[in-house]
């Protein structure tokens, strides 16, 4: 992937979105698309997510992000620019933070 056109976005999801299988369910998607990151619970109970890649794909990540998996409800979902890191290969789940 050329370096220039990789973006990343920070994600912080509110709902009921732990216990629904979320972060499976996003890495998936997210793998799906062919983007990098993570996915990880909050100890406040929501989802925090970072993904880098090329922006169509981001956007189909926060589209999908913004409704989740069918158990989940989605209350909000706060977006921010992040710096992108090209040294990440994967999307993988994170540990609880």
């Amino acid at each position: 992937m050329d370096e220039h056109e990789i973006e990343a976005l920070h994600f912080a999801i509110h709902g009921r979105v732990q216990g629904v299988y979320f972060r499976a369910s996003m890495v998936a998607e997210a793998q799906r698309l062919g983007l990098t990151g993570w996915v990880r619970n909050r100890h406040d109970g929501s989802v925090e997510a970072y993904a880098c890649g090329k922006p169509a794909a981001l956007d189909a990540l926060v589209v999908w992000a913004e409704s989740g998996p069918p158990a989940a409800r989605v209350d909000e979902c706060v977006l921010s620019p992040a710096e992108a890191d090209p040294a990440l290969h994967d999307f993988t789940q994170a540990a609880t933070a």
